[in-house]
């Protein structure tokens, strides 16, 4: 039980990697996937990828409601990599499509976060792979205005 605790742990800090995968929170709870998936679901009553797909719409949900972002950037920032896969899950678990969602719950509390803060917040301007513009790549992001 508690390999699968630690697990589901790394599933509740790395939700929004789109390369998280059943093989790799699997391998880090020392089972096969058949068996990760059974103890899981013995355990937390969902299997993993019914529990991650739970954790990713939770939060579209908040960002839905508190930040001025597309549907399209909420649906990568929340780790899942196609709209339309996102848009039918989303549906199936709220009963709404993302933006039914936010036209009912925007409104309802604090202005809007604009999105080039939730972005940012949330991780989204990242370099390019390759871009050479990260960490000891020697290259500035700036033109060099500030000396």
């Amino acid at each position: 039980m508690r390999q699968v605790r630690l697990a589901k742990d790394a599933m509740d800090r790395d939700w929004a990697d789109p390369d998280l995968d059943l093989g790799a929170v699997a391998a880090h709870a020392g089972y096969s996937r058949y068996h990760f998936i059974r103890a899981f679901k013995e355990a937390y009553g969902e299997t993993p990828g019914q529990y991650l797909t739970h954790r990713r719409i939770e939060r579209a949900e908040d960002l839905l409601r508190t930040a001025n972002l597309s549907v399209t950037e909420i649906c990568h920032l929340v780790g899942f990599s196609s709209v339309g896969t996102f848009s039918t899950r989303f549906k199936a678990w709220t009963g709404l499509t993302p933006s039914e969602y936010r036209t009912k719950h925007v409104g309802r509390g604090a202005a809007l976060i604009p999105g080039c803060y939730a972005m940012l917040w949330a991780g989204g301007f990242r370099p390019p792979p390759g871009s050479g513009t990260g960490p000891g790549s020697g290259k500035q992001r700036n033109s060099g205005e500030a000396g």
